[in-house]
């Protein structure tokens, strides 16, 4: 059996640095922001250049001019979700039936909106990543890519991280540094190719 993992968490708690853990210990990682910056490259352009007029360049969609339509615009966003999510719905099941296929034994659907989108309910366990409010405030902002308003419109959209996990099966907290954090990753991993073992 292939155990099915799902990892979230809100923007600034150390998803990716934590899904790069689990591939450094060869865990497949189907990654939806990934799956999306692809879309806007290749077979989503001509969908949301045309409802979106102006977005698009010879590279694809112009990400910026894309967000400066669509957040803080919730029909905006409505519509440009309702052309992306099936696309990137198609992509992850195409991604699990290669490992189920394959047999491996851990993999893991890094998706930022697991809840929010139900993906939840593909996993066998769900992992959530996490750190204080004032350490996720202090390293979006240290990106520099958003405004305060931009980071609290992108919490407004994503469920509490209390609720969040509250609703995991693995809770990863990364408050403490890297070391403490792949630890968690390692112990998780563990434990689901035991799982994957006997079932």
């Amino acid at each position: 059996m292939t155990c099915i993992l799902g990892l979230t968490g809100s923007i600034g708690m150390g998803k990716t640095t934590t899904a790069q853990f689990f591939r450094a210990l060869d865990v497949p990682v189907f990654d939806a922001d990934a799956a999306v910056h692809d879309l806007y490259k290749n077979e989503a352009v001509d969908l949301i250049e045309k409802a979106f007029p102006g977005t698009k360049t010879d590279h694809g969609i112009d990400r910026q001019k894309l967000g400066a339509v669509v957040i803080g615009q919730a029909e905006a966003l409505k519509k440009l979700e309702a052309l992306i999510h099936p696309l990137v719905q198609k992509k992850r099941q195409d991604f699990i039936k290669i490992h189920q296929q394959k047999k491996t034994p851990v993999i893991v659907l890094d998706i930022p909106l697991l809840f929010e989108t139900k993906a939840d309910h593909l996993c066998d366990c769900v992992v959530v990543v996490t750190a204080s409010a004032e350490l996720q405030k202090k390293r979006v902002m240290e990106r520099g890519t958003m405004t305060q308003d931009q980071f609290e419109a992108i919490l407004k959209k994503q469920m509490p991280d209390a609720e969040k996990r509250a609703r995991a099966n693995y809770v990863i907290e990364t408050d403490y540094g890297l070391d403490h954090a792949r630890q968690q990753v390692e112990d998780i991993v563990r434990h689901c190719q035991a799982k994957a073992r006997n079932s």
